[in-house]
């Protein structure tokens, strides 16, 4: 290619980022405009986001349920939404994200979820969208998903969760929920989450036993399932993945007892026993935790 070649195609390559943030065409991401009365749902891939963004949805927005075809412009996901699009929703919003800190979040709800379900979901999820194949063995996943590989920018399930943990557990604009919790007792854990939103504040939500009752029967895991079939080649977060295998899955907690194999749960829990303990999972393996230790996390 001829130098002057090479010089327009870096100068495109250089303008081609600003054109898309002055045009609007960006996809919001760590960029996104923030505003005050903002409320980020936020966790770790395949710690039950898209599950208690259904919740959410169907107990905020009651004119019509929520479906993989409209959840995004109710409980939107940042990186897959221009900041355009999302500046021109009705406010106060809530934005689903699966950052580690970011300071300037004013009001966060943090979902926090047992890291050895969250490897089993994550290397299906993996496999889905073709990163790695069927027959990979889970037990060369598990050292890759310990070590942040395949989501580096979120850094490892550790670094994600202690970073919210340990900068804002005793924040009032900070609520921490277990997703094991939300799937025990979802009534309980969602009239928590109204009265988070109440002091944010935040728009007027029936938190009734029956608009609780509703919302979680709109959300259930099979109702989900129904729906992704219908709609999983519209959606973007499944569109261009296999449609062979599903995004929401069996939808519990516990399942890495009898999935895991005995060295990668040793592995998860040398690496994050310590951090795992103070959230309330008991450990099943004689380890060792890792001595970057965490300070004991908020159930609030």
């Amino acid at each position: 290619m001829p130098a002057s070649d090479k010089s327009i195609e870096r100068l495109f390559d250089a303008l081609t980022p600003a054109w898309r943030v002055l045009s609007g065409r960006q996809f919001a991401g760590r960029g996104l405009t923030v505003f005050s009365d903002d409320v980020f749902l936020v966790s770790y891939p395949r710690s039950g986001n898209t599950w208690t963004r259904f919740l959410l949805g169907n107990l905020i927005y009651t004119d019509s349920p929520v479906t993989f075809s409209n959840i995004e412009s109710r409980i939107p996901e940042i990186y897959f939404n221009r900041d355009r699009f999302l500046r021109q929703l009705p406010r106060p919003r809530v934005l689903k994200s699966h950052e580690s800190f970011q300071p300037h979040y004013p009001h966060v709800i943090y979902i926090v979820r047992d890291p050895r379900d969250v490897a089993i979901s994550f290397y299906h999820h993996n496999v889905k969208a073709g990163n790695i194949p069927d027959d990979y063995p889970i037990t060369q996943f598990v050292p890759r998903f310990i070590a942040a590989e395949f989501d580096p920018k979120f850094g490892s399930w550790r670094d994600n969760a202690l970073s919210w943990i340990a900068l804002r557990k005793d924040d009032p604009r900070f609520l921490m929920l277990r997703y094991e919790d939300l799937k025990s007792d979802p009534t309980l854990v969602l009239s928590q989450v109204v009265a988070f939103l109440d002091r944010c504040p935040f728009r007027s939500i029936d938190s009734s036993p029956a608009a609780l009752r509703h919302a979680i029967e709109l959300s259930s895991p099979e109702r989900m399932r129904d729906l992704e079939k219908k709609e999983a080649g519209r959606w973007v977060l499944t569109k261009d993945t296999r449609q062979d295998k599903p995004f929401v899955r069996s939808a519990t907690s516990g399942g890495w007892k009898s999935q895991l194999p005995p060295e990668s749960v040793e592995a998860i829990e040398s690496a994050w026993g310590e951090l795992m303990q103070s959230l309330g999972y008991e450990l099943a393996s004689v380890c060792a935790s890792s001595p970057q230790s965490s300070p004991r996390g908020s159930h609030s």
